[in-house]
């Protein structure tokens, strides 16, 4: 069982140039559109897109999950694997099911509705085996969310796999990345509280941005002024807001303030499933190589933009990053 052997992954790069791991702790699961289901889960998109775009600046992005023995599982597993991403943090799970989310486009193509059961293997994943993979590895950040913080309702309400986050943040010493994602009926006030107060960087869209300030009692008043409200009380390092079409902006606890341009209207866009995991991904990625952070707010709406053409979060081919990897000079050897 993977959860039981963690064999360090040898690098291609790993002889010539330092690596830099992110873990991502959360869920992973499969996607079920309509008409077919795909990969998906936060953790597991943001891995993608940093492996594909990162591999040649010595990036490695170390998954820490848990998936059924079932059919999904399986097929998880294996995606994993052909693409490279390392399986040390991948937990099985033989109680609970692979992870699904149903999901329901709208007929004009501008959101998408999820339905997430209750009690699945995301859900449990263990602390102790979450914290051997975070002693073997030096991380420089931990991706997290929300959503693989909930409570798990029988027999009595209680969070399953927060423990296992709060032993990877006592482990490491990373810095936390936290991507909001509140999901009805999953949203809990002090799983976001204790989250808020363990992350360097905070993203979140504008809806999120103004129900967050709102359970945390921060007041109303516009985005910018109840953004640095979030950072203060908090002790945030940097805030990123996406707003769709409209532009993303970041704020800094220093008082820097960027906002990107709004983009025109996609003519061939198909969902915006993923977009916001493209965001994040490559706003990371600009993290660990130090992109000023105007660049990196400006690149990650773009990217955030081109995943919105794709059916789901990740792209059928590595073909789709190599624009992106070229523009940014990320080949092996490449400057930043």
């Amino acid at each position: 069982m993977a959860e039981h052997h963690f064999h360090p992954h040898p690098h291609p790069l790993s002889e010539t140039r330092p690596t830099t791991q992110i873990l991502l702790f959360g869920e992973v699961l499969m996607d079920c559109f309509p008409d077919r289901a795909v990969q998906g889960g936060a953790p597991l998109n943001v891995a993608h897109h940093l492996h594909a775009l990162g591999g040649g600046v010595g990036l490695v992005p170390v998954l820490v999950t848990r998936i059924g023995k079932d059919e999904y599982g399986h097929r998880l597993m294996a995606s994993m694997q052909a693409a490279g991403l390392p399986i040390d943090g991948v937990q099985l799970d033989c109680l609970h099911p692979t992870g699904e989310v149903r999901i329901e486009l709208a007929t004009d193509g501008s959101g998408h509705r999820f339905e997430i059961p209750p009690d699945q293997a995301w859900d449990f994943i263990h602390a102790d085996m979450a914290r051997l993979v975070g002693l073997s590895s030096r991380p420089e950040w931990l991706y997290f969310g929300t959503l693989a913080q909930r409570a798990v309702p029988r027999p009595v309400a209680r969070p399953a796999a927060h423990p296992a986050l709060r032993s990877l943040l006592q482990t490491t010493q990373a810095k936390g990345f936290l991507d909001i994602n509140l999901r009805d009926p999953w949203v809990r006030k002090d799983v976001l509280r204790w989250s808020l107060g363990k992350a360097e960087v905070v993203k979140m869209n504008e809806e999120e941005l103004l129900r967050v300030t709102h359970m945390m009692g921060l007041g109303g008043a516009s985005q910018v002024v109840v953004g640095k409200r979030l950072l203060h009380a908090f002790g945030i390092g940097k805030l990123l807001v996406t707003e769709g079409g409209n532009g993303a902006w970041l704020l800094q606890s220093d008082g820097t303030y960027h906002h990107t341009a709004a983009t025109a209207p996609l003519v061939d866009g198909v969902d915006s499933v993923g977009a916001g995991d493209g965001f994040a991904a490559v706003f990371l990625l600009g993290l660990t190589q130090g992109w000023p952070v105007e660049q990196a707010l400006e690149r990650a709406h773009g990217f955030a933009g081109e995943i919105c053409r794709l059916r789901g979060a990740i792209p059928d081919s590595d073909d789709f990053y190599q624009p992106f990897i070229t523009a940014w000079q990320l080949e092996s050897g490449g400057a930043a």
